[in-house]
């Protein structure tokens, strides 16, 4: 009985030291899953790798970031300088809805056929000119 005893109590000991947490982690701290430091035991991310604690990756909470050639001027002055040929800035922009997208392509072709009739009808023009003039 006393031999039982003796090694109950010694196994006794050996869980307790298994159990028994370092003096940081009982004091509000606790070890970071994925990068092993100490961190309190409240926190939500980890300061050291950055990782959040309850699971849950935040990628999407992030807000994307925009890409230069999608911001309104960009796609202003392409369509000024290149007018139907930049439409696909349009098209491929995330930011405008359907309707605006065919309302824009649907000004930028009619703007595109004017300025051709224009510049046809100049041309005429300045070819009757010449010709009257004999040069």
């Amino acid at each position: 009985m006393e031999t039982e005893l003796i090694t109950h109590s010694c196994t006794e000991q050996s869980k307790q030291g298994q159990n028994k947490q370092p003096a940081e982690e009982t004091a509000g701290m606790k070890k970071c899953p994925f990068c092993a430091e100490q961190i309190q035991a409240e926190a939500i991310k980890c300061r050291y790798c950055g990782e959040y604690l309850d699971g849950f990756s935040r990628a999407g909470s992030r807000p994307r970031e925009k890409k230069w050639y999608f911001s309104t001027s960009s796609v202003v002055i392409a369509l000024l300088c290149a007018g139907p040929l930049a439409l696909p800035l349009v098209w491929f922009n995330p930011r405008y809805k359907p309707a605006t997208k065919l309302i824009i392509t649907v000004i930028v072709l009619v703007v595109t056929v004017l300025c051709t009739y224009l510049a046809a009808s100049t041309y005429q023009k300045l070819l009757d000119q010449i010709t009257t003039l004999g040069i």
